[in-house]
């Protein structure tokens, strides 16, 4: 049997690692991205640069490729239920589109019973000011928006009237917990009840981006249990197909909520490709092709660094150990709060 091409559509340092992890297995793959100098470009074995909406480059796309996915979650519907209706595509679109928009995602999760923090719709200032009993709150774009955009931390209701969002966008306003830890659980399921389940990520924010995530995770057994119970609740839910990272808080009395649902492979599983047999990345090619599910293990402990900004022009001339592994996503222009790369230390067990 032909290995399948696998169109990714989308082409920055997600893309460019599931390119990789293919090319590891004898995949071929195809990234088309609406940026024509997107970093993917470098690890797949053919880039088609357009728009996501120019019928042309996404008929060209599907001809090319057997099986389609994506490496961020804001690619328009309307998009992969066109590519979907000639060569599958997986995630399924409606699981896009139902992440896509914040409100929706978390109703799903409260539908199926599992906890997420307080939140409301909000149209409009009259329903934000309405609303004071969830402050300390985040106003979040209920759509779009990512590594902080889109959002506003709002401690008290005298910050109210200094706050501006553009109401012809709909937002979301979530309370904010007392925080203990944020962690991640990355899961790959391949079928109904197959799937592999990684142990939970420990996860820190600065700006709100990811900094910093590591193996093992401080927390209890019984928040690590729930966590993994509750990701492989939400996959088979959805019917899910890949790899998809559940985002949690974990509030001072352990109380465990659901922050985020990425259809996706996500940063913070990088540290996979070291500390695993095999990683988030493969594991999500393996399961879009239909190809042999292999249980994982974990050979490494590990923790992994963001490289933001400016970060990266030191570490390009850096010098590493044996158990330290870079990785320079190769952007062509170093911004600002742009994640440039990443490095991962590894011990034993």
């Amino acid at each position: 049997m032909v290995n399948p091409i696998v169109g990714i559509i989308g082409g920055g340092q997600l893309g460019s690692m599931l390119a990789a992890a293919a090319k590891k297995i004898n995949i071929g793959t195809v990234v088309f991205c609406d940026d024509k100098d997107s970093p993917a470009k470098n690890f797949s074995d053919e880039f088609i640069f357009g728009s996501y909406h120019d019928d042309d480059k996404i008929n060209e796309f599907i001809n090319k490729v057997d099986i389609v996915t994506f490496e961020f979650e804001n690619i328009p519907y309307q998009t992969l239920k066109k590519i979907n209706e000639i060569k599958k595509v997986l995630p399924k679109p409606e699981i896009n589109l139902l992440v896509q928009n914040r409100l929706s995602e978390k109703d799903f999760l409260n539908k199926i019973n599992i906890s997420t923090t307080k939140y409301v719709s909000v149209k409009n200032d009259k329903e934000l000011k309405s609303n004071i009993d969830l402050l300390p709150g985040i106003l979040k774009t209920c759509t779009l928006g990512y590594d902080g955009k889109g959002q506003y931390k709002i401690n008290s209701s005298e910050e109210l009237d200094n706050l501006s969002p553009d109401f012809k966008k709909e937002f979301i306003l979530e309370k904010l917990i007392n925080l203990k830890k944020e962690v991640s659980v990355i899961i790959t399921r391949f079928s109904k009840e197959r799937y592999e389940i990684y142990e939970p990520i420990e996860n820190i924010h600065e700006d709100q981006i990811l900094k910093y995530s590591k193996i093992p995770s401080d927390i209890n057994n019984n928040t690590s249990e729930k966590s993994k119970d509750w990701a492989v609740k939400i996959a088979e839910e959805l019917d899910y197909i890949g790899t998809l990272c559940v985002e949690y808080f974990i509030d001072k009395n352990d109380n465990l909520y659901v922050n985020e649902i990425a259809p996706r492979v996500h940063n913070s599983g990088h540290l996979t490709i070291n500390s695993h047999n095999i990683s988030q990345f493969e594991n999500h090619i393996r399961a879009i092709c239909g190809l042999k599910q292999i249980k994982i293990k974990k050979i490494y402990d590990a923790k992994m660094v963001n490289l933001i900004g400016d970060d990266i022009s030191l570490y390009r001339q850096k010098k590493f150990k044996d158990n330290e592994f870079f990785f320079d996503y190769l952007k062509k222009e170093i911004k600002k709060k742009r994640k440039m790369g990443h490095i991962t230390v590894t011990k034993k067990c």
